[in-house]
């Protein structure tokens, strides 16, 4: 990886599976974070989520702004 714009963009984004792992946090933890608990608001901004078809995707500053920086394994 070069580093490019699009490159680095690519790595920003991933599905609420993914970050789960990552964050060693329950997949419908994330999801529940993108669309409210029990008729909350969303945890994520705008910015920060969004949904494609089923899937959640959340972008890595949103994990990093609710649940701290990224876990070094």
């Amino acid at each position: 990886m070069d580093g490019t714009f699009s490159e680095k963009a690519l790595f920003e984004v991933m599905t609420a599976a993914e970050a789960a792992e990552k964050w060693g946090l329950n997949p419908r933890s994330i999801q529940q974070a993108c669309t409210g608990y029990k008729g909350g608001k969303p945890r994520f901004l705008d910015t920060e989520a969004r949904k494609a078809g089923r899937i959640w995707l959340v972008t890595k500053t949103g994990m990093e702004r609710l649940y701290g920086p990224e876990p070094i394994k």
